[in-house]
């Protein structure tokens, strides 16, 4: 899409450890349980799984987070966990990884969210969700906003991460973006289906495809359904630039007053489209505030998305190998 030269991509990169960035979202506990099967359950036709070890990782909101991280940047998470032994594991995990944690507030009314899957013999045998969906107290929203807003003179950009779990509701989506707005600061936002078109004014809107087609009532199987889409969407949410990703065929992207542009995507071989979104936006939210133009930046997230899908389960993106597989285009 766009080739760089050497010295504009070596800019770039170094300006992407000056950034600093909010994430707000949906904070999840990924928690896998690894084992092996030998045996069907007595009790009902279902295998028995004798657990061998056990796993955590950042999940949601989480995970973005630990993009930008892995990119150079640094990171401020803002989310909530429960007053529970999965929040002390997520707290952990942050804390072992350099991130500030006094952004994790504690909601004593729900529990962490956390995904547990199991897996046996490198098959995904089953998967248990612990959340609760309900929208936060007003209390909590409160006790949020002003924290985001205490440390909102010392960001580049914010990233809202919307998985529809009780954080991100019309209200506080939008005294986020006033203030984001009111102090000169970009927002990026990955939303999901309940709150898609709260997201007006913000620098950049990424759904997926799926996303899309069940907000606006019709598939994206052709060009013509593509452009609709995004123009719509456009127009709607009065966004500078929109971002669709397409999964293992790439993305589109769309600015007003300019043709769409289909990227395919980088990737050699796709083996697991999981967590590519997340690092979709936390790319596209470092390199523009680093500097980068918004095709720039796509063709930056298209690289790191093609990095991540050619990766079994769900990992961060690495700097240094993306900044070689950029390289390669040169």
């Amino acid at each position: 899409m766009i080739r760089f030269s050497e010295k504009r991509l070596n800019n770039l990169f170094a300006g992407f450890s000056n950034q600093r960035i909010i994430v707000i979202g949906d904070l999840m506990l990924d928690r896998y349980l690894w084992g092996t099967v030998s045996r069907i359950s007595p009790e009902a036709p279902v295998p028995v799984v004798e657990i061998e070890s056990e796993s955590f990782r950042f999940g949601g909101a989480a995970n973005v987070a630990y993009n930008v991280l892995t990119l150079g940047a640094e990171v401020i998470p803002i989310g909530i966990v429960g007053d529970d032994g999965s929040g002390a594991v997520l707290r952990r995990l942050f804390q072992e990884k350099g991130f500030p944690v006094e952004g994790l507030i504690v909601d004593k009314e729900r529990p962490t969210i956390v995904k547990t899957r199991v897996i046996a013999h490198s098959q995904h045998v089953v998967r248990t969700d612990r959340e609760v969906r309900d929208a936060i107290s007003y209390r909590i929203q409160r006790v949020i906003l002003d924290f985001f807003e205490d440390h909102l003179d010392g960001v580049s950009g914010i990233i809202l991460e919307d998985y529809n779990k009780g954080l991100l509701v019309p209200r506080f989506i939008k005294s986020v973006i006033q203030l984001a707005k009111e102090r000169g600061k970009m927002v990026f936002v990955d939303p999901k289906f309940d709150n898609f078109f709260e997201y007006r004014g913000v620098t950049l809107f990424k759904p997926n495809r799926k996303e899309v087609a069940d907000k606006l009532g019709f598939r994206l199987n052709s060009n013509e359904d593509m452009e609709k889409a995004g123009q719509k969407i456009l127009t709607k949410l009065n966004c500078e630039a929109l971002l669709i990703t397409l999964g293992e065929e790439g993305m589109s992207l769309f600015q007003p007053g300019k043709p769409w542009v289909k990227i395919p995507t980088r990737a050699v071989k796709v083996h697991d489209v999981s967590g590519a979104g997340d690092t979709v936006i936390a790319t596209m939210a470092v390199a523009m505030t680093a500097g980068a133009n918004v095709r720039e930046a796509a063709t930056i997230a298209n690289h790191a998305a093609g990095l991540v899908c050619g990766e079994v389960g769900i990992v961060p993106v690495d700097r240094e190998r993306l900044f070689q597989s950029l390289k390669q285009d040169l």
